[in-house]
């Protein structure tokens, strides 16, 4: 069976309205608002020092409901070192200085265990909150899943964590509450050739994306450079006038 790894890899190259009511016997159309679409890129073990900083960047308190605990810098480090970018799949969202401001982690069942399962986890740096990131980044995670044949997505998040078990709910998540702890699974359809072209899509996107915010970077980077030139030259030249 064709994965949709396999086929991203082969050719990465590749509105709903609503009526409104009548209005003085005038009728008149208007569309339904669409979600800002936003680039989410593959994360690969070249970017582990990203990931790094993005997560050691979080608070104390967003380090506690990302990873269940209040993880330190160590903890976190480890966490990123034993990362299996072989079996999972990581997704992230930059910003124009290529920052990693939020990223999700796929991780997909070993082997040895249930091979149609996989769980899902996001964290997004406080200044980029409230964007919706957290619920696109899951979306992505839906596709991939299926297309990777997971028949069931678990998110495991501490039972005040709101904003991801909202996100799980508004999927149509199944959310099971023991004490502060809280287990959200999702039955996922079997991929369909829409599903698998979808991804191909958004990857494809969000890599032309990544290279413009590469380009336009190292564009501002040389004029940063050659402004730091100019101005040593002016001030050579006031010092050696008359």
């Amino acid at each position: 069976m064709l994965t949709a790894k396999t086929l991203l890899k082969a050719s990465l190259g590749l509105g709903s309205f609503l009526k409104a009511p009548m209005v003085e016997a005038q009728p008149r159309a208007t569309f339904a608002p669409q979600p800002v679409m936003v680039p989410i890129r593959s994360i690969g073990p070249r970017e582990r020092d990203r990931i790094a900083q993005h997560l050691l960047a979080l608070t104390p308190h967003d380090r506690y409901l990302r990873f269940g605990y209040a993880a330190g810098d160590e903890q976190i480090q480890r966490y990123v070192d034993g990362l299996d970018f072989e079996r999972d799949e990581l997704f992230g969202i930059y910003n124009r200085r290529l920052d990693l401001i939020a990223m999700a982690h796929l991780a997909f069942a070993p082997d040895e265990q249930h091979s149609d399962c996989a769980e899902f986890g996001v964290s997004v740096a406080a200044h980029a909150r409230g964007r919706g990131y957290g619920a696109r980044l899951f979306e992505r995670a839906v596709v991939v899943a299926r297309n990777e044949g997971v028949g069931m997505l678990f998110i495991h998040a501490l039972s005040e964590n709101a904003a991801m078990l909202k996100i799980a709910r508004n999927a149509g998540a199944t959310v099971v509450r023991s004490g502060s702890e809280s287990e959200a699974h999702l039955q996922l359809p079997s991929a369909t050739f829409d599903s698998r072209m979808s991804e191909i899509a958004l990857e494809h996107y969000a890599a032309v994306d990544y290279q413009l915010k590469t380009r336009a970077k190292q564009f501002w980077s040389f004029l940063a450079s050659l402004q730091e030139v100019r101005s040593g030259m002016r001030d050579a030249r006031s010092k050696s006038a008359p």
